[in-house]
């Protein structure tokens, strides 16, 4: 036991000194694969969640976590000191997609490898990483032909022959439909009407849409994607 503390107190002794040109040399680095990151989060970026501040906390993130590695050195004292330090943060922002998560890994390891002097490994690990980013967003990777959507329409009350119609037609495109939720309107006239429908394979929704858009006494036809993009 005595023998282990004597370790880790003569480890704890050996401390790194970095000279200025070696701190600015790994700060530079890791500021320039950073802004790589960054560039590669915009470019490959899908959906509505974009934000700006992400690409400029990757950048930070990268410079810092620089900057923490060669503050620690190899000093546990200052590893242990810093864990406490770090503990007391509390972070409740929301990510709001999971592969944001990926990169803000990326921004630590890349800084990491430029704070440990590792230069070799940062710059192959961030070339690899973002050829990996570039070869999923080109392939659209994991992705699958989407075939259940939301049907909106407004119909005319009581007529029969609108329904036959729309029904019709609506089983000529579709494998499956589902009423979601029917509402009449103030006077009584018309419906708006809900559906749940399941797509044929060889069928396309711009087809359906032209369709149905067409029935006289139909009006305010929709289609959407899932149902959390609509109120019914």
């Amino acid at each position: 036991m005595n023998n282990l503390i004597d370790n880790l107190s003569s480890a704890n002794q050996i401390t790194h000194i970095y000279f200025p040109t070696e701190i600015i040399l790994n700060l530079t680095l890791s500021f320039i694969l950073g802004i790589v990151v960054s560039v590669v989060y915009k470019k490959t970026h899908k959906g509505l969640s974009y934000s700006q501040s992400f690409m400029v906390t990757n950048i930070f993130v990268c410079v810092i976590v620089c900057m923490v590695i060669m503050i620690i050195g190899n000093s546990l004292a200052r590893a242990f000191a810093l864990v406490g330090a770090l503990s007391i943060i509390r972070f409740r922002t929301v990510v709001k997609d999971t592969k944001d998560t990926a990169y803000i890994f990326w921004s630590l390891a890349a800084g990491m490898a430029c704070g440990t002097g590792s230069y070799f490994l940062a710059l192959a690990g961030t070339i690899i990483l973002s050829g990996i980013a570039f070869i999923l967003y080109f392939t659209n990777f994991g992705s699958i032909i989407k075939s259940e959507f939301i049907l909106q329409f407004r119909t005319a009350s009581g007529d029969d022959k609108i329904t036959t119609e729309y029904n019709k037609i609506i089983n000529e495109y579709a494998k499956s439909s589902t009423l979601l939720h029917s509402e009449a309107s103030g006077d009584g006239k018309t419906i708006k009407i809900s559906l749940d429908i399941v797509m044929k394979e060889d069928k396309k929704q711009d087809e359906l849409i032209s369709k149905i858009s067409n029935v006289a006494g139909l009006s305010e036809v929709v289609l959407v994607a899932a149902k959390s993009d609509v109120d019914y």
